[in-house]
């Protein structure tokens, strides 16, 4: 048996509030830290869907990557969908948990993880924004890729190793030969285009790329292929789940969120 408290442990041990952006809110956001965990739900998001499956399978604890509450709350109410569902698992007695980017840069976490699901050979963080032990820590990575590969070709590597329906490509037609060096950064990666370039990537494999970003990358000789904010992340619902489910003192009964696309292409 293992009381919330004593998981939260276990979770900073795996990736520590330390790692997050100083703007992120990772970590124990609701409940109750006396609470016994005999079953864990996991998903990317606290959607309404999420909060109800959970609640469903009467699950002791919500675990998700992105958090529900960001800022203050200054009402927690059902008129605002935020608090509602703050408000709902309060009243099933959830606890919910969320692990952002303090995962997202931990080692062994998501950028490790999306890297070696590509056959990355990472040589260091993509944007580095701390230092531990002295070892620099930071979001996604950047390095060579283990053949070189056309812009084509290595989307539909991204496609296949990420079980994605469809990638968005920029560059493809300004950027003809193989590309060795590359770059990925799960999630929001606009913000990455700059140190890709700077890192010398032929192409960045991230997420929620905008127009312009995109074809300004492709101008200065990066291509980004844009696999979607949830596309690359849901990586996190899988590792987690076996991640709990391996810890010998818990016992835990842990169930993972369907993975869905939540956007179509008609």
């Amino acid at each position: 048996m293992m009381r919330c408290r004593e998981l939260l442990k276990r979770l900073e041990e795996l990736a520590p509030a330390e790692y997050a952006c100083d703007w992120d809110n990772p970590g124990f956001l609701a409940g109750r830290a006396d609470k016994e965990i005999h079953k864990v739900f996991v998903a990317l998001d606290a959607t309404d869907e999420a909060v109800d499956q959970a609640i469903e399978e009467k699950a002791d604890l919500l675990l998700t990557h992105h958090p529900l509450i960001f800022k203050a709350l200054k009402k927690v109410n059902d008129e605002d969908f935020v608090s509602r569902r703050i408000l709902r698992m309060i009243q099933a007695d959830l606890c919910y948990v969320a692990m952002h980017t303090n995962f997202d840069s931990a080692p062994g976490c998501m950028a490790d993880l999306a890297a070696e699901r590509l056959g990355l050979l990472a040589e260091a963080p993509l944007e580095v924004t701390g230092e531990k032990d002295g070892m620099l820590f930071g979001i996604g990575k950047v390095g060579c890729l283990w053949k070189a590969m056309t812009v084509k070709e290595l989307a539909g590597l991204v496609k296949e190793r990420f079980g994605l329906p469809f990638v968005t490509v920029y560059g493809m037609e300004q950027i003809k030969g193989p590309v060795s060096r590359a770059a990925v950064s799960p999630g929001a990666g606009g913000s990455m285009i700059a140190h890709g370039l700077a890192k010398g990537a032929e192409v960045l494999i991230t997420g929620d790329i905008g127009h312009h970003s995109g074809i300004d990358a492709a101008a200065q000789g990066m291509a980004v292929i844009d696999a979607g904010h949830y596309g690359l992340e849901h990586i996190f619902m899988s590792f987690m789940k076996e991640y709990l489910e391996k810890l010998p003192e818990a016992d835990l009964q842990v169930i993972m969120e369907e993975k869905r696309m939540p956007v179509q292409v008609i």
